[in-house]
């Protein structure tokens, strides 16, 4: 595919397999006492044959259950993790806010974590000063800027975090769901700059359990069933589909619950 089309992210039977079952063993005691045991190890797929394109300038959500593979996609697209087999290939620069902790080394201060941030991305010195100052103001943390990030809180790392993978140009921004740490002023900041670099061209991936959120900034989802693709396209219909598909489970669960006490 070539990297002029308007595609912005293109993903191909993407697999993601995790073995399971197997024990820690941190003592040597236990690493000896474990050597005539045998440990039963399962394989845990939690992507299976996911497929999508994301054009430029797309907000695309992605919902779906707890454990569904929802996390586990974005850590594959942000080279976090590699895919067991499939591809998935990203046309841009890209900033990504996951886990809490994560991007964000301990005892630097906020101020060069931007700059470290920044020159990851490949931005020059200048031009991270140019966007200094709009980062800090966007994060609201004030004189706690040049405080080592160890010591923030949530909050206050989320702040900073999203503000500086927002403004910091990238070509695509892939987020998790740790938005729900801020308080909602917060949030409603976030969101109103999410469109914003959307509508400059630039695409987002949003992963939420706030339906609402999905709603109102989305245009496309991706619903997420167990590791696989269940659907892909108008945010309405898939956010229809996935609560139906909710309803449909806890009546069953409920159903057997009934039967089982009789």
């Amino acid at each position: 595919m070539s990297t002029n089309s308007n595609i912005s992210i293109h993903v191909t039977q993407l697999s993601k397999k995790y073995e399971i079952g197997s024990t820690q063993k941190d003592t040597l005691s236990e690493s000896l006492t474990g050597i005539f045991k045998t440990t039963r190890k399962e394989d845990f797929w939690a992507l299976k044959e996911v497929y999508f394109d994301i054009h430029r300038g797309e907000v695309v959500g992605i919902i779906g259950k707890n454990g569904a593979g929802k996390s586990t996609l974005l850590k594959v697209l942000s080279k976090i993790t590699k895919p067991t087999s499939g591809r998935a290939e990203l046309y841009g620069r890209i900033a990504s806010l996951l886990e809490v902790g994560t991007g964000f080394h301990p005892e630097l201060n906020g101020r060069e974590n931007i700059y470290l941030n920044g020159s990851l991305l490949g931005l020059s010195r200048k031009e991270i000063n140019e966007r200094l100052e709009q980062i800090i103001e966007f994060s609201g943390i004030g004189n706690f800027i040049d405080t080592p990030v160890k010591k923030y809180s949530s909050g206050m790392y989320v702040r900073l975090a999203f503000s500086v993978a927002a403004h910091l140009n990238p070509e695509i921004l892939l987020i998790d769901e740790v938005l729900a740490v801020g308080d909602h002023a917060f949030q409603q900041k976030c969101l109103g700059k999410m469109e914003e670099v959307a509508s400059s061209g630039r695409t987002v991936l949003l992963v939420s359990h706030n339906l609402e959120v999905i709603e109102n900034l989305c245009t496309k989802t991706i619903w997420i069933d167990d590791g696989r693709l269940a659907f892909y396209g108008d945010t309405r219909e898939a956010i229809r589909s996935y609560l139906a598909s909710v309803e449909n489970t806890q009546e069953k669960t409920k159903a057997k619950y009934l039967k089982n006490i009789k």
